[in-house]
């Protein structure tokens, strides 16, 4: 009765809800292509420990410039200024994903003028457990973000 009651007999293959996707993750097909890295800028001592809270395979590298980050790089600024931000975002791809790190006691104009800069996320303090967290779900945006674009595309 319950199986009748929740059937589902509408296709609707290549969406979140669609009825034929694979239910065991071990039969889904593994991720091919560069895993998540993370460039920062500003003083090492800010995102000390960073490393050993980011998952499994992601790394961390500090970057010289701008002109020395790649493709799908989360860019992390440690430190943070308005005029850093908004540099970033002038000079960066649309899609690049810029966090701001600022400190405990930053005013709150400060976190908000990251954000108006363009900052896709501001995380106050920089304990390495909360950082990883928000960057991690930063790249979770930027991916749900790309398939739902693509998911778009595929009805018109």
């Amino acid at each position: 009765m319950l199986v009748q009651l929740n059937r589902n007999t509408g296709h609707r293959s290549f969406t979140a809800t669609a009825t034929d996707l694979p239910i065991n993750p071990a039969a889904l097909p593994t991720t091919r292509g560069p895993l998540p890295a993370v460039a920062y800028f500003g003083p090492p001592g800010r995102v000390a420990g960073l490393a050993h809270h980011l998952p499994a395979g992601w790394s961390l590298r500090r970057a010289a410039d701008l002109d020395d980050l790649r493709p799908d790089e989360i860019v992390l600024f440690a430190g943070a200024s308005v005029h850093e931000v908004a540099t970033a975002r002038r000079v960066l791809p649309s899609r690049a994903v810029v966090v701001a790190l600022v400190d405990e006691a930053a005013p709150a104009e400060l976190v908000a003028g990251v954000l108006t800069a363009g900052a896709d996320a501001c995380v106050r303090g920089g304990q390495p457990a909360i950082l990883a967290s928000h960057l991690v779900a930063c790249r979770r945006r930027d991916l749900a973000g790309r398939w739902a674009v693509l998911n778009d595309q595929g009805r018109r």
